[in-house]
């Protein structure tokens, strides 16, 4: 049966929106022991042990006392260590694979979402409302951590020195700490703030290169859309853009449910930057989801303009065009979905 996206207004409230506060289909079944670090760059293993250890932090300090053990190779607890742990890397390296095998592994109660989703749960509920909610998990993993704006910057500040330490956080992300915001705004009149967010983490740095990239030759639109199976919504581009614009983001999760695939017809450059990031944004949704995803029209790497490619929103774009092109390499049968 097919849908539309544009028919559906989601409007769930923040007590539904803190039940999908976990790893997303995609990543629901990784674990530590099916990360598989690459032996041409150690830094991956690395990796692996240090957010291990970190778990295993967590699991010590929710034990009862008594049964408390002592955890002499990198424990979080009793050292003057960052309370968080911030795993950097490039595209497709396995930073996400490890930040939801961690919530799996960690004690609850715990929380798990993209930058982008805990903006918009704080911007929806208000900031005392979410400080009182996330301060009561014992971790948050965000995945994709970014500094848009100064609003944003000003928000993250406000938000982890409301719950850190007491709740453990990790992230991952495409930059530096102390390198947040460049090129997006004048991150040197906030350097201050970039640096009180720094120094909640110990970076955690993967190397690597994209496993995703191999499928960018073989995965853009055809002129005739693969069919997908099951319950499948299909929509215009620009009715979707159009559409997007008056959901709230911390629906667009929601925007999904109940639903196989989502086909898209008529991509085209997007020429307002505003419609790009609200697209990036359902992307990354469609992405964590595992749904399956066609679509007709240009090129991925025509959707967006080269002045966005290459502005301070590159990374977003980047990671955008990598999830369209892994997702359409799945649902053609090029690749099995990956991590």
């Amino acid at each position: 049966m097919t849908r539309r996206l544009v028919d559906r207004f989601p409007a769930l409230r923040a007590e539904e929106l803190a039940s999908r506060f976990n790893p997303p289909k995609r990543f629901a079944a990784v674990r530590f022991e099916t990360y598989v670090p690459d032996p041409g760059h150690p830094s991956q293993g690395a990796a692996l042990v240090a957010v291990e250890r970190f778990a295993a932090a967590l699991i010590e300090a929710a034990a009862p006392p008594a049964r408390r053990w002592s955890w002499r190779r990198g424990s979080v607890a009793g050292t003057d260590a960052p309370p968080g742990r911030y795993l950097d890397g490039g595209f497709g390296v396995g930073k996400t694979h490890l930040l939801a095998a961690l919530w799996h592994a960690a004690p609850p109660p715990k929380a798990y979402l993209t930058f982008e989703e805990l903006t918009a749960v704080i911007g929806f509920m208000g900031m005392a409302d979410a400080v009182s909610l996330f301060a009561g998990y014992r971790l948050l993993c965000v995945d994709e951590f970014e500094l848009d704006d100064v609003a944003n910057t000003l928000m993250a500040v406000t938000f982890l020195r409301s719950i850190v330490p007491a709740t453990k956080i990790a992230a991952t992300s495409n930059a530096l700490p102390d390198k947040l915001g460049e090129g997006r705004f004048s991150a040197e009149e906030f350097r201050r703030e970039i640096a009180a967010i720094a120094a909640h983490f110990e970076v955690v740095r993967i190397d690597g290169d994209d496993y995703r990239a191999r499928t960018r030759a073989t995965a853009d639109p055809g002129p005739s859309l693969v069919e997908l199976a099951g319950e499948v919504s299909r929509d215009r581009l620009d009715e979707l853009l159009a559409h997007l614009r008056v959901i709230h983001p911390v629906q667009f999760g929601a925007l999904l449910a109940g639903l196989d695939g989502v086909t898209i017809e008529g991509l085209h450059p997007i020429g307002n930057q505003g419609d790009a990031l609200l697209f990036v944004q359902l992307v990354d949704e469609l992405y964590d989801a595992e749904v399956a995803f066609s679509a007709t029209g240009c090129p991925v790497g025509e959707l967006f303009p080269a002045t966005y490619r290459h502005g301070g929103y590159r990374k977003k774009y980047g990671r955008a065009e990598s999830r369209l092109a892994a997702m359409l390499a799945e649902s053609a049968g090029v690749v099995r979905p990956g991590r």
